[in-house]
């Protein structure tokens, strides 16, 4: 089975190569608009920007989790290098994060299996995949991330194939970033040819999988006007879909962009079923003026979540992986741990498990503890607990998913998971608790914010380790000193 393919920018044909991840300033005319919007960008924050009320929910449910990609470029570098002394902060910024999955080669044969494969573990694993379509026929204009289909005809069946390994759980699809704010290289007719073929991409997704969530080019907010993008995205057939992506792999604001994204909404008449996301990947500083490539001193933004604050705003999304190159530091898409480590120095620690929202700008070390630290509170009154334990593994290493249900009746106060690896692994790194390793026992403890589990709630983990024979799962894990059962 192919590995599914990874977005990637390069001059090199895309016969050759992966094509490259957009940069969300593919036209003259888009650079020219950046410029003239510079002067009002809107509330820079360094690091994560802050939502409004978190309570507040787009479409997607409350509590979404999205998935996290064990064979992504930043993941194996972290893995490979647990002496380098920028693996902390890259490891817990950013390797710990759900992002997009592109599939960027015209490759009919093996699309079908290729999504199934991200599809099948994010079920597995009770996330939400976000997987990124980009094969139309003349994407980029011709650019650097030219390639795609050889034709409409050609498209319509690749995104059936596409469609079929989405299965029945529900997804986040992300349609052609730049079909439709980048037409300047087609005549009318072949834009409306192209809208037309977007437009059927979007009932063939719903038609083969009702559960996946399909979202439309929007460009960005210093692109087209927000009354111009709207009567673009309505003859691609925008209210056929759940709304439309804007700021792929920009450098906007989030601030900037969700306004933009309500007069969109607004020109649209405001349909009740469209939401949009946003690309925060590389936001948190917002734009470096006229510098697209690969700019100094940005940051991460929005951690990925879909409690936005804004009724919407169904999500922020990584969907332009941080610390892949845009073809000026380093050849198109490759991994640079230079402008990963600078993009995660310049943001705040994860504040909460991924994808739900930051509690604050502040790491978790610096948040209040508890009434009585974790490690030391009883275990509360009829504890019964749920552990589900699942791996991502690759040669000599894995990543582990470990998901704690409190399924009793009472409020669980500070929580220690314990058990016991029947093998030789060695755990190298973690995110959103503390573990602790001592021979083959091992302890994870909450970090305050997550240490709370009301009845039938649930908080998830994850770790990376090495191991040398075998890679068996534990049998038992107790929960302050209870034992759970596996699921």
């Amino acid at each position: 089975m192919h590995t599914p393919e990874r977005h990637r920018r390069s001059t090199v044909p895309p016969t050759a190569a992966e094509p490259a991840a957009r940069t969300g300033r593919p036209s003259g005319r888009a650079a020219v608009l950046a410029l003239a919007a510079t002067a009002t960008a809107l509330g820079l924050v360094t690091g994560v920007q802050g939502g409004a009320d978190a309570a507040v929910q787009g479409s997607l449910p409350a509590g979404t989790q999205f998935y996290r990609d064990p064979a992504s470029q930043v993941v194996k570098w972290v893995a490979a290098n647990p002496g380098d002394s920028r693996t902390p902060v890259i490891s817990k910024r950013i390797a710990s994060q759900p992002q997009a999955i592109w599939f960027s080669n015209y490759r009919p044969t093996t699309v079908t299996s290729d999504v199934r494969a991200v599809t099948a573990a994010a079920e597995q694993a009770g996330r939400t995949p976000v997987l990124v379509a980009y094969a139309v026929p003349n994407r980029d204009c011709g650019g650097a991330s030219a390639g795609g289909a050889p034709d409409l005809a050609s498209y319509d069946a690749w995104v059936g194939k596409f469609a079929a390994g989405l299965g029945s759980s529900r997804s986040i699809v992300v349609l052609e970033p730049d079909s439709i704010a980048l037409t300047t290289c087609l005549n009318a007719q072949q834009q409306s040819d192209r809208f037309a073929s977007l437009a059927r991409a979007v009932s063939t997704i719903h038609a083969a999988s009702p559960a996946a969530k399909v979202y439309l080019d929007g460009g960005h907010s210093t692109w087209n006007s927000a009354g111009e993008q709207a009567n673009r995205l309505r003859s691609a057939g925008v209210l056929n879909a759940d709304g439309f992506f804007s700021n792929v792999s920009n450098f906007n604001t989030t601030a900037g962009e969700s306004a933009f994204a309500h007069n969109v909404l607004s020109a649209l008449g405001n349909p009740g079923n469209l939401h949009a996301v946003i690309d925060t990947s590389r936001n948190g500083n917002g734009p470096a003026g006229s510098t697209w490539c690969d700019p100094s001193g940005r940051a991460i933004g929005n951690y990925p979540t879909a409690s936005t604050g804004d009724s919407a705003i169904d999500a922020f999304l990584w969907i332009k992986p941080p610390g892949e190159a845009d073809g000026c530091a380093a050849a198109a898409g490759t991994f640079v741990p230079d402008i990963a480590y600078q993009l995660a120095v310049n943001a705040a620690d994860p504040s909460s498990p991924p994808s739900t929202p930051p509690a604050s700008s502040q790491p978790p070390t610096s948040q209040p503890p508890t009434s009585q630290p974790p490690t030391s509170q009883p275990p509360s009154g009829g504890t019964s607990c749920s552990v589900a334990y699942r791996v991502s593994s690759w040669s000599a290493g894995f990543t582990g998913d470990i998901t704690v249900k409190n399924t009793g009746n009472a409020t669980i106060s500070g929580w220690k998971l314990g058990w016991t690896f029947p093998g030789d692994q060695k755990v190298t790194s973690a995110w959103n608790a503390t573990v602790v390793q001592s021979g083959a026992a091992v302890t994870a403890t909450d970090l305050g914010y997550n240490g709370t589990l009301a009845a039938g709630a649930s908080t998830a983990f994850g770790l990376q380790a090495t191991y040398g024979s075998s890679n068996t799962a534990p049998s038992a894990f107790t929960l302050n000193g209870t034992a759970c059962t596996l699921s």
